[in-house]
This record gives structure tokens, sequence and C-alpha cells, in this order.
């Protein structure tokens, strides 16, 4: 992976440019931006979900965690991945649009399979009923993964598996109306029997706002908060029988 990225003020320009993307220019995007992709986000931009998702997974998990099958939705260059081998997970199916994020995550030698799929375009290729753990860290948003793959997500957990989520509460008025639009899908999951709320947290400090103004950057850093659910999926159809510990 190349050691050379960008400052601040050009990830924040770069990220200010992609807004109105649709999901097929995210995806140009990312191809783009899969060397650099670390360095940009997760230094620069100080971009925490990963490792805040992670700790509320593992504070609610008491599985064998050299066993559970992982399945790692937009796992760009395999983050999450890395972070859950350093605990004790070793088996990880990852899923991303990005052909070349899939390069850099097969880098890591840490999965064992990793499929190319445009979220909402296409279906996600998971067999249903298949992980013991599904997670999307970061991939929910306008031009992004829509709220209609939360269902997808549902699916592919094995009756009693954890499905966890990670999303930045991004400010402008179309991702304020994606944020009630998600919180609407995974109610109707829930009310439904489909899987049953373990966890829902706010975080402070998920990312730095990438749409903060030049003019405000002589003031301090300012973060966006975010939103970290955890889910345990229904272990009968019918949604009425006892979740199992995991």
């Amino acid at each position: 992976m190349s050691s050379k990225g960008r400052n601040l003020a050009e990830v924040r320009n770069l990220l200010q440019s992609c807004n109105g993307f649709n999901s097929e220019q995210t995806k140009k995007f990312y191809d783009s931006e899969a060397e650099t992709y670390e360095q940009d986000f997760v230094d620069t931009l100080e971009f925490r979900a990963p490792h805040q998702l992670i700790d509320l997974l593992v504070a609610n998990f008491s599985g064998d965690r050299g066993t559970v099958q992982v399945l790692d939705v937009a796992c760009g260059t395999g983050l999450v991945a890395k972070l859950m081998f350093k605990l004790g997970f070793r088996n990880f199916v990852g899923v991303d649009c990005s052909e070349r994020m899939l390069e850099e995550a097969a880098k890591t030698k840490l999965y064992q399979e990793l499929q190319p799929a445009l979220l909402g375009t296409e279906p996600l290729p998971a067999q249903t009923g298949t992980f013991d753990l599904v997670i999307l860290v970061g991939g929910l948003g306008v031009g992004f993964a829509p709220v209609s793959v939360i269902r997808e997500l549902c699916d592919a957990a094995k009756p009693g598996g954890l499905i966890c989520l990670a999303r930045g509460n991004h400010t402008s008025s179309a991702e304020k109306e994606f944020g009630t639009n998600l919180e609407g899908e995974l109610q109707l999951l829930e009310d439904g029997g489909l899987w049953s709320r373990v966890a829902v947290q706010q975080v402070e400090r998920y990312m730095l706002d990438p749409q903060v103004e030049a003019s405000r950057r002589d003031e301090g850093p300012v973060y966006i908060t975010g939103s970290l659910y955890l889910y345990q999926k229904t272990c009968s159809s019918e949604g009425n029988s006892q979740n199992k510990k995991i």
C-alpha cells in the first residue's frame, strides 16, 4: 500500500467533491482511493468507527472467536478484519463494491473469500443463514449502501447471529433523511420479529467532519458523532422463539 496520503484539507476537498454521487460514481471513487484509503481516512480523518463498533461487539459476544463465521460487508481494505484478527477472530468473508479495495483486502491474507457487489443494485453475495456475525462499518449513507440492504444483512446471519452496524451522523439534509429512513427500517425488522435489539450506542468523535468549512478549521477539530447498532437475529422464522446467547 502506498505511504503517500493526503493532508486534511485535501481529503476534505476530495470528499466534498463527491456530494451527489450515485452508487456507481462512489464505486469509481473508491477504486481511485484504494491505495491511500487507510492514510486518508484512518490517519487524516481520524475514522474511529471500526474500533468503536468492534468494542461494542466484543462487549456483547461470548462465543468462540476462532470458529465463528464473519461477513464483512463494505470491507474496504480490510480494516475490520485486521482489528478482529488481533482479538482472536479467524474466519472472514469480505464484500465490497470496489475491485481495487478488494485487491488491498486480499493483501491482508485474512479473508477466505472476497466478493464484489454494488449494494442496492446487485444482491448481497451471501447465502441465507450462513454467518454468525454480519458487520457493516461506515457503508450506510447517501450514494453508498441503501437502507434496503439491511434486510439482506439480516438474511445472511444465522438464527441467533449478530448484525453489527456503524454509521456517521452526517449533517446534510439528505443524510438526515437517510438516517430517519434507516431508523424506520431497523424498527420494522424488530417489530416484525426478524431480530431483537442488543445495543444501540451513540459515540463521540466518530470521525472529523468532512464538510466543515475552511473558515472554521482554525477553531480546532470538528467531529461528527456516530450511531452503533447491534441486533440479534431471531432463532425461528416465526420470530417468537428465544434467542440464544452468542
